[in-house]
Protein backbone atom coordinates (compact mmCIF):
# COMPACT_ATOMS: atom_id res chain seq x y z
CA UNK A 1 0.00 0.00 0.00
CA UNK A 2 1.25 3.40 -0.87
CA UNK A 3 0.18 6.13 1.36
CA UNK A 4 0.79 9.86 -0.11
CA UNK A 5 0.50 13.04 1.91
CA UNK A 6 -1.20 15.68 -0.53
CA UNK A 7 -1.84 18.46 2.16
CA UNK A 8 -3.77 19.71 4.79
CA UNK A 9 -5.97 16.87 6.06
CA UNK A 10 -5.68 15.02 2.61
CA UNK A 11 -4.55 11.89 1.94
CA UNK A 12 -4.24 8.98 -0.69
CA UNK A 13 -3.93 5.46 0.22
CA UNK A 14 -3.29 3.28 -3.17
CA UNK A 15 -2.85 -0.82 -3.22
CA UNK A 16 -3.38 -2.22 -6.98
CA UNK A 17 -6.44 -0.59 -8.60
CA UNK A 18 -7.93 0.91 -5.16
CA UNK A 19 -7.80 4.45 -4.50
CA UNK A 20 -8.95 5.92 -1.29
CA UNK A 21 -9.17 9.74 -1.02
CA UNK A 22 -9.60 10.93 2.83
CA UNK A 23 -10.81 14.66 2.76
CA UNK A 24 -9.88 15.78 -0.68
CA UNK A 25 -9.81 19.52 0.14
CA UNK A 26 -7.76 20.52 -2.79
CA UNK A 27 -9.03 23.55 -4.83
CA UNK A 28 -7.60 26.67 -2.66
CA UNK A 29 -5.35 24.90 -0.56
CA UNK A 30 -2.24 26.14 -1.58
CA UNK A 31 -0.25 23.38 -0.13
CA UNK A 32 -1.97 20.74 -2.26
CA UNK A 33 0.34 18.59 -3.99
CA UNK A 34 -2.25 17.96 -6.76
CA UNK A 35 -5.23 19.61 -8.44
CA UNK A 36 -8.77 18.30 -8.05
CA UNK A 37 -9.22 17.44 -11.97
CA UNK A 38 -5.97 15.30 -11.47
CA UNK A 39 -7.11 13.12 -7.99
CA UNK A 40 -8.27 9.80 -9.15
CA UNK A 41 -10.48 7.54 -6.48
CA UNK A 42 -12.38 4.68 -5.87
CA UNK A 43 -13.78 6.21 -2.92
CA UNK A 44 -13.37 9.10 -0.69
CA UNK A 45 -13.39 9.17 2.69
CA UNK A 46 -14.92 11.74 5.00
CA UNK A 47 -13.57 12.78 8.55
CA UNK A 48 -16.34 15.31 9.41
CA UNK A 49 -18.48 18.12 7.71
CA UNK A 50 -16.07 21.19 7.77
CA UNK A 51 -15.34 23.08 4.37
CA UNK A 52 -11.82 22.58 4.28
CA UNK A 53 -12.33 18.57 4.48
CA UNK A 54 -15.33 18.22 2.64
CA UNK A 55 -13.00 20.14 -0.53
CA UNK A 56 -13.55 18.83 -4.05
CA UNK A 57 -15.76 15.53 -2.77
CA UNK A 58 -18.56 16.23 -4.96
CA UNK A 59 -16.43 17.26 -8.31
CA UNK A 60 -14.22 14.32 -8.05
CA UNK A 61 -17.20 11.89 -6.88
CA UNK A 62 -18.61 12.64 -10.08
CA UNK A 63 -15.75 12.28 -12.57
CA UNK A 64 -14.31 9.38 -10.99
CA UNK A 65 -18.04 7.88 -9.55
CA UNK A 66 -16.08 7.06 -6.44
CA UNK A 67 -18.13 6.22 -3.44
CA UNK A 68 -18.64 8.58 -0.13
CA UNK A 69 -18.18 7.08 3.02
CA UNK A 70 -19.70 9.82 5.73
CA UNK A 71 -21.67 9.83 8.52
CA UNK A 72 -25.40 10.03 7.72
CA UNK A 73 -26.23 13.89 7.97
CA UNK A 74 -22.81 14.40 6.07
CA UNK A 75 -23.79 11.74 2.82
CA UNK A 76 -27.79 12.61 2.85
CA UNK A 77 -26.11 16.61 2.11
CA UNK A 78 -23.25 15.95 -0.14
CA UNK A 79 -26.22 13.40 -2.64
CA UNK A 80 -28.33 16.15 -2.45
Amino acid sequence: MEVRFLGHACFELSDGGTTVLIDPFLTGNPKAAIAADDAAATTILLTHGHADHIGDTVAIAKRTKAKVVAIVELANELQE
